[in-house]
């Protein structure tokens, strides 16, 4: 089965970021044999006073294939790691969703969007979280971090929001490689321009930049715009980091 597993606000200036949480809690499922990890997505949500947050307010996302037996033992040890290694002054939530449990995804994934552009006070996480089966739960501080991690399982689930944590692993900035070449990184699904067109085979794209992947119709997308350098002999380049922002 498919489970979401997302957190949020669990750090601190000085501190580890939520991302790197989440790559090392991933990799603990991985490790301890509970199943294998997806990419992370990070989902920008919304930037507000009344809304505590370290820097960009975000929160991270991956899914673990897994078998049944082992949701409780994820779930158990997911909270004992936030517990642990949250930042001090941090409020960490953590959300894990079974997505062939829920009963429908409208709600939890207009509940993400929501979260992306105002205010939701944490009763009405916790109510949606009951109503759908979810755990969501809250391991220091005021707690307020189950809003993002509910809102960032809403968004994963809705496969058109976030951008992958970290970058591919390709060759080095203003190397050339074929879409087709590119397509066998496990990583990624599709290579695309900005305006949605997808690239043929043997079309070929320039890296610029760490070269990150968008999440897009449940697919993790190359965004690709037109290279004019001429030199390198590519139709195309990757966009830059400040481009995806907008993910």
């Amino acid at each position: 089965m498919n489970v979401f597993v997302c957190i949020d606000d669990t750090d601190s200036i000085d501190s580890r970021g939520t991302g790197e949480l989440a790559d090392l809690l991933a990799r603990e499922v991985e490790n301890r044999g509970w199943g294998r990890c997806r990419s992370i997505t990070r989902h920008q949500l919304f930037v507000h006073p009344d809304i505590p947050y370290t820097s960009h307010n975000s929160s991270m996302c991956f899914i673990a294939e897994m078998d049944e037996s082992y949701l409780g033992a994820l779930t158990e040890y997911a909270a004992g790691f936030l517990a642990r290694e949250s930042a001090e002054g941090s409020d960490p939530g953590l959300c894990v969703a079974v997505a062939e449990r829920l009963p429908q995804t409208d709600t939890l994934v207009d509940f993400g969007y929501r979260a992306k552009r105002t205010v939701i006070e944490m009763q009405e996480a916790y109510r949606l979280a009951i109503e759908a089966g979810i755990h969501l739960s809250s391991h220091g501080g005021t707690g307020q971090g189950i809003i993002g991690a509910l809102a960032g399982v809403g968004l994963r689930l809705g496969g058109n929001d976030g951008r992958m944590r970290g970058s591919l692993t390709l060759p080095a900035t203003d190397s050339v490689a074929s879409v087709k070449d590119i397509l066998r990184h496990s990583e990624v699904d599709s290579v695309r321009t900005l305006e949605g067109v997808c690239l043929g085979g043997e079309d070929r794209v320039r890296f610029v930049d760490k070269v990150k992947t968008v999440l897009m119709g449940g697919q993790f997308v190359l965004l690709v715009m037109p290279d004019d350098a001429g030199k390198s002999g590519a139709q195309w380049k990757s966009c830059t980091r400040q481009q995806l922002k907008a993910y």
